[in-house]
């Protein structure tokens, strides 16, 4: 996958929404679009709102193209609805989950953290950022992690505020997934219907 590199603060700027998975800075008074037209108000037209509510879940989960329509035509063959499963698939993500749990500031450093094999699910280590977490799966971080600087920090200052489906052991550094995520504990807004509209007519 062709992770995003770039400056991640310009495309929160652009599309409209501080992600917390992407970068820790808040957009404060510069919550206009980049460029030297962007605070310029702008229509947009259907197209273009359901193309930045489907960016929002891309680069907030760190997904590439093809990865997020693998994930949607997933959701569709589930009996329930569609964008309420794609949310609850992308935040069963490993990556997602170590970096909910507070062991990274951002979900872009639990990528790393679990690409290097500083994570252990049920006791084993895994390097595949994408493993689906289910509910009673222990993820903990190795000794070596313990010490790394961001780990430290995060753990100190965790990004968000841990949620509800998911237990936090401080003592043994181990997290539990105690059941799915609903659609409403998604941390940043996104209008997933649109998401769906999108996909519903290029899949």
């Amino acid at each position: 996958m062709s992770r995003y590199t770039g400056p991640r603060l310009k495309v929160m700027r652009a599309l409209g929404a501080e992600l917390p998975g992407l970068s820790r800075k808040p957009l404060g008074e510069r919550n206009h679009p980049p460029g030297q037209h962007g605070r310029r108000p702008r229509r947009k037209s259907g197209f273009g709102v359901q193309l930045i509510e489907k960016q929002k879940l891309r680069f907030n989960y760190g997904l590439g193209e093809k990865q997020i329509q693998r994930l949607f035509r997933e959701a569709k063959r589930d009996r329930g609805p569609t964008g309420d499963k794609l949310l609850e698939l992308l935040e069963r993500r490993l990556d997602n989950f170590v970096f909910r749990a507070g062991f990274a500031p951002t979900a872009v450093a639990a990528r790393q953290l679990v690409r290097h094999k500083h994570v252990l699910l049920n006791g084993r280590a895994v390097n595949i950022p994408s493993i689906r977490i289910r509910p009673g799966d222990r993820i903990q971080l190795t000794e070596r992690a313990r010490c790394i600087p961001v780990v430290v920090e995060a753990l100190a200052e965790p990004a968000l505020t841990r949620p509800e489906w998911l237990v936090f052991d401080e003592a043994a550094f181990v997290a539990t997934m105690t059941r799915t995520p609903s659609p409403d504990e998604v941390p940043f807004p996104v209008d997933v219907q649109q998401v769906v509209e999108y996909y519903a007519v290029r899949l």
